[in-house]
């Protein structure tokens, strides 16, 4: 899935399952639910029953507070590579 810009995630629903988050931060719906069972997600979230939702306003403000990460721009294939070298 690619990876969507701050002005596609502010048209979201409040709350996103896992695998539409993932993307937002450059990482894979599997390893998204690896730290989401963690703790470690980038973002707020919430357990409602087996579910684990994705509370679009905190991804918005944690890529917000990204210095790689514009309104209407994709960050650099550079930025991706460091940011997977990191994980």
């Amino acid at each position: 899935m690619k990876r969507p810009t701050l002005d596609e995630i502010r048209l979201w629903p409040p709350t996103v399952r896992v695998p539409k988050a993932a993307p937002a931060f450059g990482i894979s719906r599997s390893h998204g639910y690896k730290l989401a069972r963690s703790g470690q997600f980038p973002a707020k979230v919430l357990q409602v029953g087996d579910r684990l939702l994705v509370v679009t306003s905190s991804i918005i403000e944690a890529l917000s507070n990204s210095a790689d990460f514009t309104t209407t721009q994709r960050p650099t294939e550079s930025t991706e590579m460091r940011q997977q070298e990191n994980i």
